[in-house]
C-alpha cells in the first residue's frame, strides 16, 4: 500500500498538472481581450498566467529531482517571477504615450474570469503550499496574488464605467500587479536559498 508521502506526491503532481493546464487556457483568453481594448493591467496578467502555467510545468518535472536541484530550480523561479513586472512596466511606458481608457465591461468581465480561474489554482494548491519546498510555495503565492490582482482589475474596470473615464486606473492596476510579483520573488527566492543552505 502506498504511504502517505507517495499519496501526497502523486496528489501534488495532479494538482500542478491542472493549474498548469487552467493557466494555459486563460492565458489565450485573457491577452486576446488585452490587446483587443488596450488593457496594461490584463496584458500584465496574461503574461503572468502564462508564466505560472510555466512554473507549474517545471515544478511538475522538478518534484523527482533531489532537494538540492529543487532548491536551485526555486531560486530560478523567483528570477522568473519578476518576468510579469518588466513586461508590464514596458508596456505601461507604452501607454503613457497614448494614454486612451480601455473598455470597461471587457475589462471587468475579463477580471472576474481571471479571479475564478485564480482562486481555484489557490484552493487547490493550498492543501500543498508546504510540500515540496519552495516550488510548491512558488505556485501558491502565484495563484494567490493573481487573484488579488485580479480584485484590482475589477475594481478598474468599475472605476473606469462608473467615475473615471481614463486610462489611470488600469495603469495604476497594472503597476501593483508588478510590485506584488517583485515580493512573491523576492519570498521565494529566501525560501530556495533557506533549501539550498540545509542541504549543503
Amino acid at each position: 500500500m502506498p504511504d502517505h508521502h507517495t499519496r501526497e506526491g502523486s496528489g501534488l503532481r495532479q494538482v500542478v498538472r491542472y493549474v498548469a493546464l487552467l493557466n494555459l487556457s486563460y492565458f489565450a483568453v485573457e491577452f486576446t481581450v488585452a490587446v483587443a481594448i488596450g488593457s496594461v493591467s490584463l496584458f500584465a496578467d496574461s503574461v503572468d498566467f502564462l508564466e505560472d502555467a510555466a512554473v507549474n510545468l517545471l515544478i511538475l518535472a522538478a518534484l523527482l529531482w533531489s532537494m538540492r536541484n529543487r532548491a536551485r530550480l526555486g531560486m530560478a523561479l523567483a528570477l522568473i517571477l519578476l518576468v510579469p513586472g518588466i513586461a508590464t512596466l514596458w508596456t505601461a511606458w507604452a501607454k503613457l504615450n497614448v494614454p486612451a481608457a480601455p473598455d470597461p465591461l471587457p475589462l471587468l468581465l475579463t477580471g472576474l474570469g481571471a479571479l475564478a480561474v485564480n482562486l481555484t489554482c489557490a484552493f487547490m494548491l493550498a492543501r500543498y503550499r508546504h510540500h515540496g519546498g519552495s516550488l510548491t510555495r512558488a505556485a501558491f503565492l502565484s495563484a494567490r496574488n493573481d487573484a488579488l490582482a485580479n480584485v484590482g482589475i475589477i475594481v478598474a474596470g468599475l472605476v473606469t464605467a462608473t467615475l473615471w473615464r481614463s486610462a489611470w486606473p488600469d495603469l495604476i492596476v497594472g503597476l501593483y500587479i508588478a510590485l506584488m510579483n517583485a515580493d512573491a520573488a523576492r519570498e521565494v527566492w529566501k525560501a530556495a536559498w533557506q533549501e539550498h543552505a540545509a542541504v549543503a
